[in-house]
């Protein structure tokens, strides 16, 4: 960038010099104290000393709302924009990054993030705590899973994920009532069924808890150790509505289908108690816990239809 340039221009406030050939953006731009929007496609940055240093404690770290550093160089997110505190958009697509830090969080300012089109294999479950992120663009990566904690991300409108490697999705993305654009083609989840019965024995201390849980054995706090209280507590139940059990580490991971706006069928990952519950129990097991679990399952189903409209072709 050139010498002088906020002294020539005090009051700049867009800034575009994509497709220069930048491999560093000077110092100049610390000072400037209006630039809202930079915008730098297309050049050659990611190398050491690509970004200005104190990048975050200048002016330009609380004027900044734009930033788009797309086609460049970076193999990973640099450090320095995570202290970009009132930053609403971020573009990094078209770099080499291999993955997202988990300071992401931090730019909890962030309503658009697009990370489209890098090496990216998986997602950090921190990228949840991002209130105002309305707009995630994955697509084009490696990621083979969904954290369920994104489910956490109530703003959330537009979730691009296609040409990924994605199998199923967590049944926590239903969560997403406000998602009005879900893209999940070019992923084998579209094209191919999967199904994951593999299962490891539960432990005696597993098995004791699911008595004590489908029997209703009465315990108080005092009774037990603390770990013991908060392992108790932790107890899921079977979502198979003619069993009654529990599970708390052992369980058949599933796929289970479950229909979007009556048109399109998603697998969504599935937890059974045991593999007897991948087939119909008999149904002098049913109890009332089913008929809760039952419940939740046609809740399951409302709030998948409320996704208005699912890209997947």
């Amino acid at each position: 960038l050139p010498a002088g340039l906020s002294h020539w221009f005090p009051a700049l406030e867009v800034l575009d010099v994509s497709g220069t050939g930048l491999a560093e953006l000077g110092a100049e731009l610390l000072a400037l104290p209006r630039l809202h929007t930079l915008l730098a496609k297309n050049n050659r940055l990611g190398g050491p000393g690509s970004l200005p240093k104190g990048l975050g404690q200048a002016p330009l770290g609380r004027s900044l709302r734009v930033l788009n550093l797309s086609g460049n160089r970076f193999a990973e997110v640099p450090p320095a924009l995570l202290g970009l505190r009132g930053l609403q958009s971020l573009s990094l697509g078209g770099n080499r990054l291999h993955g997202i830090p988990p300071d992401i969080q931090e730019l909890r300012s962030l309503e658009f993030l697009y990370l489209g089109g890098n090496f990216i294999t998986s997602i950090p479950p921190e990228l949840a705590n991002l209130p105002s992120l309305s707009y995630l663009v994955l697509c084009d990566n490696k990621i083979q899973s969904i954290p369920p904690q994104l489910a956490q991300l109530h703003s959330l409108r537009s979730l691009s994920l296609h040409n990924n490697l994605l199998t199923y999705l967590p049944r926590e993305i239903l969560n997403l009532v406000h998602l009005e654009e879900l893209s999940l083609r070019g992923n084998p989840l579209v094209v191919r069924f999967v199904r994951d019965l593999t299962y490891n024995p539960p432990s005696l201390q597993e098995l004791a808890g699911r008595t004590i849980k489908t029997r209703n054995v009465p315990y108080a706090p005092s009774d037990l150790p603390e770990n013991l209280v908060r392992y108790l507590s932790l107890a899921s139940n079977c979502p198979n509505p003619k069993c009654g059990g529990v599970y708390f580490d052992s369980c058949v991971r599933q796929i289970k289908f479950v229909d979007f706006c009556g048109k399109y069928r998603i697998p969504l990952m599935h937890y059974l108690c045991s593999p007897e519950c991948s087939s119909p129990c008999s149904s002098a097991s049913q109890s009332s816990t089913s008929q809760s679990e039952s419940d939740s399952e046609d809740e399951a189903s409302v709030a998948a239809r409320r996704m208005q409209k699912v890209l997947l072709g």
